[in-house]
């Protein structure tokens, strides 16, 4: 297939990428060679240069291995964005183990169900999260629990401000580790392992259809390429240079691949846990970061505060937004706010997650996602049989190939099989390509919504909902929302004589979801509408 895209790309972007035969371990340990001195972590105003980042490293490697973690073993990561996060992210693969991603919004029902299906006999956590594994502890098959501190990586001042009420009402099991003291424990010494790049590094879990979040596989090589094919594509960024503020959750594939990226060219990390639009605003007139990826949520949020422009956002020149649509009117504010150029992009979990981007400094085309980065292939096929090439400008659904493709879904075989043919992956959005080989997403194939960047998957609250005593059937359907793009809103039938308010049925999913899942309105119904078989019709749900 001809590929019109490529007329489009900047003479400084190759149309392919070499992949490295290396583990994600050594993009570290390339830059820790080359930047030793440089700041990798900022934290609250602490730092942690590229040489003291790979001591901790090696040193919790080391103790990972003495725990009797093992190549192929699993190790579940539980915190928000920390320098801890940073230095377990490649500690892990460092003796061939595989990353568990962890969503620390999670509850305990979604929690059990992750680390049973993974395996995961390690769990690295925050403190303020253990009660949470100490609830699943009996339903799960945790071997080691290691803890970690906000504290621990606070400058000393602020360890002193640090309120301890909450942290001293947490009591830990017996055999809880501490990450503080296996990092005096051990010597940055831990054994060498022969990791081929072909080598599982991380479990990635996304939604389905099912319900049932699933385990994507991601190689050493998939990691290895996207990392590349992102920071290729940015060919501005100086290497050893820039400092990116770094919002978006690690825990999300594309919160992970910023981070690699910026990693790999030794570049400055401003670590945030949690987004809020004060002290983000505060770290970037502090730290003045060139690099801002980021979601529709956060744009909006920048945009729509009063006085945003008082704090000098200026520093920024370069915005990737990603996971959910952008709005032309949010592009040009954020624009004439700061000066940056703002890209809209597109990836998903199976890809790495980086596959389309619109071309930095080139021709950008509002409304859509871009076109194929380096070494990937796209098109349109038909939707009934996925066979058939469609002409530019039909719309139909979108996949992809190339290097950062996933080996599969972990122990789903049959659910491999029909998102992975001959080589490409069938993404299930439904999408259309125009002459000039940008991509525009023009609907999803499946029920999915896409709440603050997170993917929700209305049979699973749906499952929810009928775990309540007083309803009798439910559907959800993603709904508009200014700010988090979509949201949930479920509709309700009750059983026979029971009587219940929206904000009862709200509280209950709040105690079994993660808040992005969590219905933010509830319509009561006498019935809704389904085929003859029975299923709710979700489109007629939508009006």
């Amino acid at each position: 297939m001809e590929k019109p895209w490529l007329k489009f790309y900047p003479k400084e972007v190759p149309p392919e990428i070499e992949i490295p035969d290396k583990s994600i371990y050594h993009l570290l340990e390339d830059s820790a060679n080359k930047f030793p001195d440089k700041i990798a972590v900022v934290f609250f105003g602490k730092k942690l240069t590229y040489r003291e980042l790979k001591d901790s490293v090696d040193r919790l490697a080391a103790a990972l291995h003495a725990l009797g973690v093992r190549k192929g073993d699993r190790v579940g990561l539980f915190m928000p964005n920390s320098p801890q996060y940073v230095i377990a992210y490649f500690a892990v693969p460092r003796i061939g183990a595989v990353i568990v991603n962890m969503n620390p919004m999670y509850v305990e029902r979604e929690l059990e169900y992750q680390l049973n299906n993974s395996g995961a006999e390690t769990v690295i956590a925050l403190d303020l999260l253990y009660p949470r594994i100490k609830n699943v502890r009996s339903k799960v098959k945790l071997k080691n629990v290691i803890v970690t501190g906000v504290k621990d990586y606070l400058p000393p001042m602020l360890k002193l401000l640090y309120p301890l009420k909450q942290k001293e009402r947490i009591v830990f099991e017996k055999d809880v580790l501490f990450l503080k003291d296996l990092l005096r424990k051990y010597p940055p010494t831990p054994p060498e392992v022969s990791i081929s790049h072909e080598d599982l590094a991380l479990l990635q879990y996304t939604g389905g259809t099912t319900g049932r979040p699933k385990g994507t596989m991601l190689t050493h090589r998939n990691i290895i390429a996207n990392t590349i094919q992102a920071e290729t594509w940015f060919y501005k960024d100086v290497e050893g240079e820039e400092t990116i503020l770094l919002v978006l959750p690690m825990f999300h594939a594309y919160g992970m691949i910023a981070m690699f990226g910026q990693l790999y060219r030794g570049s400055k990390m401003i670590m945030v846990p949690k987004f809020e639009i004060k002290m983000v605003l505060k770290l970037i007139k502090k730290y003045k970061p060139t690099l801002f990826p980021g979601v529709p949520t956060i744009f909006i949020a920048i945009n729509n505060h009063p006085g945003a422009d008082k704090y000098n956002i200026s520093s920024i020149k370069t915005c990737l937004s990603a996971a959910a649509p952008l709005p032309v009117e949010v592009i040009s504010k954020f624009e004439g706010l700061t000066g940056a150029e703002l890209l809209e992009g597109f990836g998903l979990t199976e890809a790495s997650p980086v596959t389309h981007i619109n071309p930095l400094d080139g021709k950008r085309k509002i409304g859509s996602i871009g076109i194929p980065v380096s070494s990937t292939d796209s098109k349109i096929v038909d939707i009934e049989t996925g066979k058939k090439e469609l002409a530019p400008g039909e719309v139909g659904e979108l996949i992809i190939k190339g290097p950062q493709i996933m080996k599969g879904y972990w122990n789903l075989p049959e659910a491999t099989t029909k998102a992975l043919r001959n080589g490409w992956l069938y993404t299930g959005d439904i999408s259309k390509m125009d002459e000039d080989g940008y991509f525009y997403i023009v609907d999803r194939k499946t029920d999915m919504l896409i709440s603050s960047g997170f993917n929700v998957y209305p049979r699973e609250i749906e499952e929810v909902l009928y775990e309540h005593p007083k309803v009798k059937e439910a559907g959800v359907v993603g709904i508009p929302d200014e700010y988090r793009g979509e949201s949930a809103k479920a509709f309700v039938v009750l059983k026979d004589g029971e009587t219940a308010t929206a904000e009862e049925i709200i509280a209950f999913c709040k105690t079994k979801l993660a808040a992005y899942k969590v219905p933010k309105v509830v319509e009561f119904r006498k019935e809704l509408p389904k085929t003859l078989i029975g299923k709710v019709i979700r489109r007629e749900l939508r009006g």
